[in-house]
């Protein structure tokens, strides 16, 4: 008698499953993927089950897409450097609009369809993350190749986390929705990279992942060849892929989180296709996977795996 394919899945899934319950993942949610629909929809069918399964699950979006859209509406032109956000005060005002309010509750409502609690957050909520507004600094813009002093505006660096509110969350099976805005100790409200917030929850939580989804399938060599798809990368594999001008534009942010994650001590990050059916669940409960693992060492990482 032949084995169903559906029960040699379950069977390769259950020893991953039994790793995972109880533990925390952090996932980062692109704004291209936070729009209501069936892209959305095929990715919080995926992170529900994760809570189901008992997976401790905290959930950071961004909106920048969404931000930009509503700035070009109000004849705003969106500034960038480096990958990174100007914002003005018109701007940071638009960020309060879409991250706190549309993009937030959009996600909330999308996770009680499939029958999970969620909680929608900014990092203003509990003093969960405080902030220091970005001072005016020399940024390196690869579109140009020029070095110049870049005021970023109302852009917060991470100055403290508290944790209290996300873990009392995260203990009663509710999973936190955070969109990126966070105070100064003065109650200054600033726009934060989400990538960065993603990045730093998930090392002061002592995840057990840090998820990126977005809209390629990984960090790949030619983004327009799913051939050159890299599924296994540690962080000398990165600096190398940076210096060679692989990774580039709004890539590099990301990129510079992910290896920000696993040097905070998250042993596995993974960069996934949010789009594609089931991808999330290929990536975590098969051996192929379905994106691109970060590790901290290569070699560290496959002798533990063997073991």
């Amino acid at each position: 008698m032949h084995t169903h394919p559906n029960m040699q899945a379950l069977r390769t899934a259950i020893p991953y499953i039994r790793a995972y319950a109880g533990g925390v993942f952090v996932v980062k949610l692109g704004g291209r993927l936070c729009h209501p629909g069936p892209e959305l929809d095929n990715v919080v069918e995926q992170l529900a089950l994760l809570a189901t399964l008992g997976v401790r699950l905290l959930v950071v979006h961004g909106g920048g897409d969404q931000i930009s859209d509503l700035a070009r509406r109000i004849g705003i032109e969106p500034r960038f450097v480096a990958g990174r956000r100007i914002t003005d005060e018109p701007t940071l005002e638009l960020a309060k609009m879409t991250l706190a309010g549309t993009i937030n509750i959009d996600l909330v409502a999308a996770f009680r369809r499939h029958g999970v609690a969620a909680a929608g957050l900014t990092g203003v909520d509990g003093g969960t993350i405080t902030v220091v507004r970005r001072p005016v600094r020399p940024v390196n813009d690869p579109a140009t190749g020029e070095t110049r002093e870049v005021d970023f505006g109302w852009v917060g660096d991470i100055a403290a986390t508290r944790m209290d509110l996300l873990c009392s969350l995260l203990d009663q099976r509710v999973v936190p929705v955070i969109g990126t805005l966070a105070a100064d100790a003065q109650g200054r409200i600033y726009n934060v990279n989400a990538d960065t917030v993603a990045a730093r929850l998930a090392v002061d939580l002592r995840a057990v992942k840090y998820i990126l989804l977005t809209t390629v399938d990984g960090i790949m060599l030619n983004v327009e060849d799913s051939e050159t798809l890299q599924p296994f990368l540690d962080l000398d594999d990165l600096e190398e892929l940076k210096r060679r001008g692989v990774v580039g534009g709004g890539m590099l942010p990301k990129i510079a989180a992910c290896a920000e994650a696993v040097r905070g001590g998250v042993p596995r990050v993974h960069v996934i296709n949010g789009t594609s059916r089931d991808a999330v669940l290929a990536e975590i409960f098969t051996n192929e996977g379905s994106g691109t693992l970060i590790v901290a060492q290569r070699e560290k990482a496959t002798a533990k795996a063997a073991t």
